[in-house]
């Protein structure tokens, strides 16, 4: 399973990079706006910046809502970088969006994906990406993790080459149940990967080791 980190701040980009796990970033304009990121060009500079960080999939978030808008947006998105996915809503002029971007050779992030439904128009229309929001739909009394199970199966049935991208990560035990559960990718703040890290008894045993150290 490949590991994304999602946010906007270049700091955190950049020690998820330095621990030697990071494969991309998706970022989305409350992202942008958290780190104080306004305006066309200092968007566009900080995803080139991003780029320089990271040698993966950066995902790129349009803000238009119809099918030319979306094209002219995410055209200049793509050509921001190589890298760059282009990040579109699970809207209809989003689906016929995702369909021209595949045909002609950009890649796509299906965002929103909240039912099985969903993500197969995307994965119909080319997406490279569908990113199912799981811990938007446990807050809403259901569980996530098992629709990640249920594209996974119908796309390890159907064929359908589109990754499967867990976005919406609240802790590390979501991390561990998507990695179960089929995710090609999972999205999430650094501190959850972080906390892949801790375990009691890792503390517990170098403690013991560093203390028989000394008596070497």
């Amino acid at each position: 399973m490949k590991f994304f980190i999602d946010t906007a701040n270049l700091a955190q980009i950049k020690e998820a990079n330095d621990l030697g796990i990071l494969d991309g970033v998706t970022t989305n304009p409350s992202l942008m706006a958290k780190e104080g990121i306004k305006g066309a060009d200092n968007i566009t500079n900080h995803y080139k910046t991003i780029c320089d960080i990271v040698d993966g999939d950066i995902s790129a978030e349009v803000l238009s809502t119809t099918f030319e808008e979306i094209i002219e947006e995410g055209k200049k998105l793509a050509a921001i970088h190589p890298n760059i996915v282009v990040k579109v809503p699970m809207i209809k002029d989003g689906v016929k969006a995702i369909k021209w971007f595949t045909d002609n050779k950009i890649k796509t992030n299906c965002t929103l994906i909240f039912s099985a439904g969903q993500a197969i128009l995307a994965a119909k229309a080319g997406a490279t990406y569908v990113s199912p929001f799981l811990g938007r739909i446990d807050d809403s009394g259901w569980d996530g993790v098992q629709l990640i199970e249920q594209i996974a199966q119908i796309f390890a049935v159907q064929g359908f080459k589109t990754e499967i991208l867990a976005a919406s990560i609240r802790n590390a035990n979501h991390i561990i149940r998507c990695a179960e559960a089929g995710a090609d990718v999972c999205t999430c703040p650094l501190d959850s990967i972080l906390a892949l890290l801790k375990h009691p008894l890792t503390d517990i045993g170098l403690a013991k080791f560093l203390e028989d150290a000394k008596k070497m």
